[in-house]
């Protein structure tokens, strides 16, 4: 079949695609930039079978490059990371979108996943979740949706969040809600559902809720996690914790933006736990429980293998995609730092210390003031040092990296472009490449800063005397440094 895989470069699409193409089918991605699909890890046998066509589902007339002889559709958009305000609308209006270039294909099926909604009072994600659902029922394609709770895997936002809050906090005081009830499901199941349902016409316009083995709270789902890593924990719940606070005190602690943490503790009032097993008798699977998720999903770690997060989504309402666009730092109105240092090692080592720059590394000088301004970032709203990194010697456009955000890396052109994400009076780009001169190789690093009006100008002057020990021996370092 050839199929439409929507979200291919995200958390569940990216896990999704190689199942699609190892089952035999051609499949079709649609990006809004080239650049953060990962061809490189894909062989050329593979990727014959993939389609990449660069479009933007806000953007209808875009969507005219899709091929039209498309025979089944999965639909893995969400705007999570918007604010409350807006994500709704987003997703409504990428759904239409969605729907509107369908109806120009033959397309049999749609495959929908969302979130378990069983209660009458829903949160806003929820509600957001459920609404999309009706925008798609409205296509002439049958569509199968599958309603999940808690996806538990490698890079996944609800693991990762849990995984901060067990292994920094020997003792929470917690929101009463940590005492509903929810059933995780590993994202080993959720995808053999997404495979099983795929033109299979018994699940055709039907809805089905999928989970794992397990039905919990989530204080059992932090506790069992602590016995995984073997850690002694103590949860506290108080009723006097409300939202806002829960979901401030879920930023400040966790990796998370401070309007995902929003959106995910207004959902935790919702029970979401299966009450219709009826997709059992269509796609019959061995779940898992919550420990044996878990385990799958460290396993995955320790091998690194993280091959997708939710933290590579673009959480920063004040930063444009159009970024990514941007190949090169603006050369007019800017502070600049150059340095630039000759070395005789191999240069692909040398590039090799670049790509595994930040996240468990760190910055190669002065970690503890990275950390310092990436609390300070966390105070005031920003996203903070600890996003981390999807991948510890990988990086591609888009990828979120600390408070930074790529908008280059090409290892064959010794270079990578980074953009701040952090909460500035202006913007802010950092920049390494190696270059070759008279015979001899030159790491040069630029950082560039375009202030915005009196305080940016003020900003670069408070900060310019860290700015010669931090930046000089970050660059002597990067040449320097052996990986043990």
């Amino acid at each position: 079949m050839k199929i439409l895989l929507t979200g291919s470069t995200g958390y569940i699409g990216r896990r999704l695609l190689p199942e699609l193409v190892n089952a035999g089918h051609q499949v079709v991605c649609p990006v809004r930039d080239q650049r953060r699909f990962d061809f490189e890890d894909f062989d050329e046998e593979f990727l014959k079978s993939v389609e990449v066509v660069e479009c933007d589902f806000l953007d209808r007339e875009s969507l005219e490059k899709l091929p039209k002889d498309i025979e089944a559709s999965y639909y893995l958009i969400h705007s999570l990371t918007s604010n409350s305000k807006e994500f709704s609308k987003l997703e409504a209006t990428t759904a239409e979108n969605f729907i509107s270039f369908l109806s120009q294909t033959n397309a049999s099926q749609i495959i929908y996943l969302g979130g378990i909604a069983n209660d009458e009072k829903l949160s806003d994600h929820l509600s957001s979740r459920q609404n999309v659902e009706e925008i798609l029922k409205q296509a002439k394609a049958s569509v199968t949706v599958l309603r999940s709770a808690i996806i538990i895997g490698s890079g996944g936002a609800s693991f990762e969040i849990i995984r901060d809050l067990v292994e920094k906090l020997p003792v929470m005081i917690a929101p009463k809600w940590l005492n509903s009830k929810c059933q995780p499901i590993g994202i080993f199941n959720v995808i053999e559902y997404l495979m099983g349902v795929l033109a299979h016409e018994t699940a055709f316009d039907q809805t089905f809720d999928i989970g794992g083995k397990d039905v919990l709270t989530y204080k059992q789902m932090l506790l069992q996690f602590a016995e995984v890593r073997s850690l002694k924990r103590y949860i506290i719940t108080v009723p006097v914790l409300t939202i806002k606070l829960s979901s401030l005190w879920l930023y400040l602690v966790t990796s998370t933006s401070y309007r995902l943490a929003r959106n995910l503790v207004d959902s935790m009032k919702n029970e979401v736990i299966v009450r219709d097993n009826s997709i059992d008798d269509i796609v019959p699977i061995q779940k898992l429980s919550y420990k044996e998720s878990l385990q799958r999903t460290f396993l995955r770690i320790n091998q690194k293998q993280v091959v997708s997060s939710w933290k590579d989504s673009f959480s920063n309402p004040d930063f444009s995609y159009s970024f990514l666009q941007q190949l090169e730092a603006p050369k007019h109105g800017c502070f600049k730092d150059v340095r630039r240092y000759p070395f005789e090692r191999d240069p692909n080592e040398v590039i090799e210390n670049v790509w595994a720059i930040g996240g468990e590394r760190g910055w190669y000088y002065g970690n503890f003031l990275w950390r310092i301004r990436g609390f300070l970032d966390k105070l005031v709203g920003g996203v903070g040092l600890r996003r981390g990194r999807r991948s510890p010697n990988d990086l591609k456009g888009g990828d979120a990296l600390d408070f930074w955000r790529v908008l280059y890396a090409n290892k064959k052109e010794y270079r990578l472009l980074l953009f701040a994400e952090m909460k500035l009076p202006g913007d802010a780009w950092l920049e390494f490449r190696i270059k070759p001169d008279q015979g001899k190789n030159y790491l040069v690093q630029t950082a560039t800063f375009r202030p915005l009006g009196l305080w940016g100008r003020l900003y670069w002057y408070l900060v310019f005397p860290l700015h010669g020990p931090i930046f000089r021996n970050m660059a002597k370092n990067l040449i320097s440094y052996q990986a043990k």
